[in-house]
């Protein structure tokens, strides 16, 4: 059985580990962040015309200041994430594919959107950003990493990406897979790895079958 380990940060790495048991692949949970909340104050919601989310995190975290843009449409990534705003009893009315450019550019009808974001995120053009939570480095115990070897590690961002090739660089590179969510999140992990799969689309379905997929 293949053995994978799921750095992405809480609940998301449950439900990741739970797919990939599903999948018949082995999982092995270890968050490299977890996202907590910031404080923030909500802006006047006639200034926009919707919200963007590129996280459930933001949905979960933004606390008592989401009540007041509630009335405001969202955009959301993906359909992880829409179900999540839906749960909060926001209403939805564009749905991404897990892309935050490509979830912006179908959202035409609403030009002034307000993006509820992590401290680490990606600026979209002529997006207004408003910072909600932030995702703290949790420690790793050295010992955790071995269990990279000879197993695949699946990256969800690319700042995963980058601080896992940090955490492993005493290790094995060539005895190590790599499964990606994008190709910008498989170069931020560098050269020198046993192989590296990329899904096809940035969504956790698709990396999922990326690895059942035969060779």
């Amino acid at each position: 059985m293949t053995r994978a380990l799921v750095l992405r940060p809480e609940p998301g790495n449950a439900r990741t580990c739970a797919a990939l048991a599903a999948a018949g692949i082995e999982p092995v949970a270890l968050p490299l962040f977890a996202a907590v909340p910031v404080a923030w104050s909500p802006p006047d919601p006639a200034d926009y015309d919707a919200m963007l989310l590129t996280s459930a995190q933001a949905v979960r975290l933004a606390g008592d200041g989401l009540a007041r843009l509630a009335g405001l449409p969202v955009v959301a990534v993906g359909g992880a994430t829409a179900a999540t705003a839906r749960a909060a009893g926001l209403d939805v009315a564009v749905v991404g594919e897990g892309d935050a450019a490509a979830a912006v550019a179908r959202a035409g009808a609403f030009p002034r959107l307000l993006h509820l974001a992590g401290r680490e995120h990606v600026a979209q053009a002529g997006v207004a950003t408003l910072t909600v939570y932030a995702s703290g480095a949790m420690p790793v115990a050295p010992r955790a990493l071995t269990a990279a070897l000879d197993a695949v590690v699946l990256l969800h961002s690319a700042r995963a990406a980058q601080r896992f090739a940090l955490l492993a660089e005493h290790l094995a590179r060539h005895r190590i897979r790599l499964a990606a969510l994008s190709p910008a999140i498989a170069v931020a992990a560098g050269a020198g790895w046993a192989g590296v799969i990329v899904a096809d689309r940035p969504d956790d379905r698709a990396l999922i079958e990326a690895l059942v997929a035969p060779d």
